[in-house]
């Protein structure tokens, strides 16, 4: 066995995240075919998508920011001002970044992180179904992994 002297470093560096990110998309399109499928395809990209919800005076009443990627929804951010909890707004913000990703984006699903104080239940009362659970993440709080079915 041979054996090599490395030098560790931790300082933040742009160039060097950008180059390990393409080699690892190199190594894990070399490992999967399914990945390799992707390459080359509109299917490949990230693509934004967010849904603003505004009051009558132009002010952010709520709003989901979002991506899709391989005919997958991310939920990354949803929120919905404490006036406007209860209308109905968040499910409206929802449906329609769903809406969009299935009808639009020919996603089939969508995924979603959430903590035990923010809106498991919420998410689960519109079909959203919990497939991982990290405890203490952050300490003292659970994150809850959700998915749905599209369509």
């Amino acid at each position: 066995m041979v054996s090599r002297m490395f030098r560790i470093e931790t300082e933040v560096d742009r160039e060097r995240r950008d180059l390990l990110r393409a080699r690892l998309l190199e190594t894990n399109t070399a490992a999967s075919p399914v990945l390799r499928a992707l390459r080359g395809t509109p299917r490949e990209r990230e693509v934004p998508l967010q849904v603003w919800a505004l009051d009558d005076t132009g002010a952010l009443a709520g709003g989901a920011v979002c991506h899709t990627w391989a005919d997958w929804l991310h939920v990354t951010y949803l929120w919905v001002d404490t006036r406007h909890r209860g209308s109905g707004l968040g499910s409206r913000v929802l449906a329609e970044a769903e809406r969009i990703a299935h009808e639009e984006r020919a996603c089939v699903a969508a995924r979603l992180e959430t903590w035990d104080f923010q809106a498991p239940d919420f998410y689960k009362k519109r079909g959203y179904e919990v497939v991982c659970v990290i405890p203490d993440y952050p300490p003292g709080v659970t994150e809850y992994t959700l998915i749905k079915r599209l369509g």
